[in-house]
């Protein structure tokens, strides 16, 4: 097995810095999960009626985690997509101190520990950030199929950001779940969406150039970032690592993502006023709460693509809008035919031309999405919702830290509280 990340050490240096969630009992713990449990089947109703979207739909209540529990299971995640990888990238690294023999084995080893360090305190960072995600990649169950993928709500960080906002707490529930489902009804409905983006991410991994030479540029790129980021700048880590071939790959798997979160978001705009009565004071809340955030968040929020990924729900939404609006949504729905038919990133940006391709028909472009802002007139800003991080669950309320659910096996519905 690879030595490339010590995933032990990134458990332990992720549950080591989490900060713990707002204190509850354990009466309100309860409360909690079984009503994001409840929400979630409300919200999956709403979606399959509103989207057309209902092949193969996981009828089990979203699984509610911890926050430590959330980075336990983004690791096992994690491990499903990268282990079957680091063979093939270890023989890229080819003749030098990396290739083999006793120093060989002591560098790996070290190198190892400091990227498990390094993948648990993102991830530490995260997990007091992402308040659902629908888990893509996860640990076979214990008779060797690979599950779908699943649904999961973080209730600490749901329920602190409810309290922060002051707002109606079942609104706010409901809300969140409405973006969520809507990615369990895009992958359980498209069979093909899932092996496509896990083909991209693959080809991305594997086309990392490990050259010496390339990697000292990476490496002087990753300070360029950092210190344009200080500034206040748009700078960020991945691009600022990636090679020339990664940044195509890149720009097919951008698109795939801004799609499928702004559908989200458009979705959750929509179906949102009929069943979210206080839709319109959350957004305004949620945006207000943001723009207020300190410098270092705002930095590193930057430095990590977080605020790169806000664009893509307003771009991803305005491309959605703009198409039901002129072709229908079965219209819409061709963009899941096929891989040939999902937006290019130009596309996403001029939804007229998507529609002429696939739909054949010509439309006026409305306005261009680059004048939008998250949170903005008809485009909600989305709450970070981390999705496509893969992960089994850890059980537990809100700030608890409770007995664990989420080994390899763990099956939907299973979480405790």
């Amino acid at each position: 097995m690879s030595t490339m990340i010590d995933w032990n050490t990134a458990v332990q240096t992720g549950t080591r810095l989490v900060r713990p969630g707002p204190q509850v009992s354990q009466d309100e713990a309860n409360q909690v999960v079984t009503e994001l449990r409840e929400l979630s089947q409300v919200a999956q109703g709403h979606v399959r009626d509103f989207t057309g979207m209902d092949g193969a739909l996981d009828p089990s209540p979203a699984v509610v985690v911890d926050r430590p529990g959330w980075i336990r299971a983004n690791i096992d995640g994690f491990r499903v997509v990268l282990e079957p990888l680091m063979d093939q990238l270890s023989a890229k690294r080819g003749s030098g101190p990396l290739s083999g023999g006793p120093a060989g084995f002591v560098v790996q080893a070290v190198g190892s520990r400091v990227t498990g360090a390094q993948v648990g305190a993102l991830l530490a960072y995260m997990a007091s950030r992402v308040l659902g995600q629908y888990e893509l990649f996860l640990p076979p169950d214990p008779d060797g199929r690979a599950p779908t993928g699943r649904l999961t709500l973080v209730a600490p960080n749901i329920v602190h950001v409810e309290q922060e906002l002051g707002v109606d707490s079942r609104d706010f529930r409901l809300w969140v779940c409405l973006h969520e489902e809507t990615h369990r009804a895009q992958f359980a409905s498209v069979p093909w969406l899932r092996t496509y983006v896990q083909e991209q991410m693959t080809e991305f991994l594997l086309a990392s150039n490990l050259d010496p030479g390339a990697l000292l540029e990476r490496l002087r790129d990753v300070a360029d970032a950092v210190a344009d980021a200080v500034r206040g700048g748009d700078s960020n880590l991945i691009d600022a690592i990636q090679s020339p071939e990664q940044r195509e790959i890149l720009g097919r798997l951008t698109a795939v993502m801004t799609l499928v979160e702004g559908h989200g978001d458009y979705v959750m705009d929509a179906v949102g006023p009929q069943v979210v009565p206080s839709v319109a004071e959350i957004r305004a809340r949620f945006q207000g709460r943001r723009d207020g955030s300190s410098q270092l968040d705002k930095t590193i929020r930057r430095l990590l693509g977080i605020d790169l990924k806000m664009k893509q729900y307003a771009e991803g939404s305005h491309f959605v809008r703009e198409v039901v609006a002129q072709a229908g949504m079965d219209g819409f729905n061709k963009v899941w035919t096929s891989p040939e038919t999902l937006p290019t990133h130009e596309e996403i940006k001029n939804p007229a031309a998507w529609i002429a391709r696939v739909n054949g028909t010509t439309i006026t472009a409305g306005p261009d999405p680059a004048e939008l802002t998250p949170g903005g007139p008809g485009v909600p800003d989305a709450p970070d919702l981390g999705a496509f991080d893969s992960a089994a669950p850890e059980a537990g309320g809100p700030g608890s830290d409770g007995p664990g659910a989420g080994g390899p096996g763990h099956r939907p519905g299973d979480d405790v509280t």
